[in-house]
């Protein structure tokens, strides 16, 4: 986990976006090969996409090649609404940058069939090759997209129930009235963020520290949805001062320390996932493992963790089957004929004997 802390929204919001600038450079897109960019709404991203249209008009990146996933959409408001995500998306964002309209996907949360449209959302995730880097942003409940406290955090593209708290928080987007807030969305699930192969969230604000400080100083817990990142290899938090308020000083002090001490050294952060970091990723040598067919005591398969694969465990060792019981005396270990008469004599002695010491 890295977190980044600045010193207010507009230095915080600055370095996530010369960040995404940095990974579509060196990614180096093509038309056949293009970044995959997920992307969020509401105010915490609004600092970054200033700063993006500003860099993409003074001719320091192009957008040309990067394909878009947004990260939800409201149920039941028309897409040309003032409040949906696509006019958000199109008002902030696409409409002031080279971007493809065709490479920009938005969930449409007036699909005939919302459960459809969700399961289609996940496949174009996957023809498009993955998720590059995931931006995101949370709410005051440590909600990240639409993923509410309580959510699986092995949850898909799927129909979700805003909470109450999260309802009443947009009702600013709404006049302030939370009867024009919609009540359900489509969202991006957990697992969904989770397999992008690099995820940056922007947290700003001091309504929001309790939130940082349930994922960066406690576990995982999926009434914080935030805190999944610790599950996540390269994750990111780039936040402003009000918001580690809850933090402990000594935790603030040690994230601070070691990107000064990686700034010095000009080690920053090993960009994931080589395989795509280019048009013509080098293959990567793979090594050959013979599995056991069928496991045994003697010799088990390895348990792996089935959380981020959104799938029940199935894999539990088999134990190897009992041979058959053979009869075994002591007496049978022993060399001596006459001493194993002696130790085991035989039932008709036995009988014999207490026949004559009766008459």
């Amino acid at each position: 986990m890295r977190l980044i802390i600045r010193d207010n929204a507009e230095t915080a919001s600055s370095y996530v976006a010369n960040y995404i600038i940095d990974r579509i450079r060196h990614f180096n897109p093509t038309p056949s090969h293009p970044f995959v960019l997920g992307l969020p709404t509401g105010s915490s991203p609004l600092g970054v996409y200033r700063i993006l249209v500003e860099k993409y008009k003074a001719g320091l990146i192009s957008f040309e090649n990067v394909v878009t996933f947004n990260m939800d959409e409201y149920v039941g408001i028309f897409r040309d609404h003032p409040e949906s995500y696509h006019s958000f998306m199109w008002k902030h964002f696409f409409s002031h940058v080279n971007v493809n309209p065709n490479n920009v996907h938005i969930l449409n949360g007036n699909a005939p069939n919302l459960e459809a449209e969700c399961v289609e959302y996940e496949n174009k995730i996957k023809r498009a090759g993955g998720i590059d880097l995931f931006l995101g942003g949370i709410g005051e409940d440590g909600h990240i997209a639409f993923n509410e406290p309580g959510s699986s955090l092995a949850s898909r593209t799927r129909v979700k129930t805003l909470a109450y708290d999260t309802i009443l928080a947009n009702s600013r987007f709404f006049d302030n009235d939370v009867d024009k807030v919609p009540k359900m969305a489509l969202t991006v699930g957990v697992q969904t963020i989770l397999e992008a192969r690099e995820v940056v969230i922007i947290i700003l604000g001091a309504r929001k520290s309790l939130a940082l400080q349930k994922c960066i100083e406690q576990g995982v817990n999926h009434m914080w949805t935030l805190s999944s990142l610790q599950l996540h290899p390269h994750p990111m938090i780039v936040c402003d001062e009000d918001a580690t308020l809850e933090l402990q000083v000594k935790t603030v002090k040690y994230f601070k320390s070691i990107e000064k001490v990686a700034r010095e050294q000009g080690f920053e952060q090993i960009l994931p996932s080589s395989i795509r970091t280019g048009p013509a990723p080098a293959p990567i040598p793979k090594t050959v493992v013979d599995e056991v067919q069928s496991p045994t005591i003697l010799a088990p398969q390895p348990m792996t963790s089935r959380l981020l694969r959104a799938t029940p465990a199935t894999e539990y060792p088999v134990r190897s089957v009992s041979p058959d019981l053979i009869p075994d005396r002591m007496a049978d270990r022993v060399g001596n004929p006459d001493l194993i008469r002696r130790l085991t004599p035989q039932p008709e002695q036995q009988h014999q004997r207490l026949a004559s010491v009766g008459a």
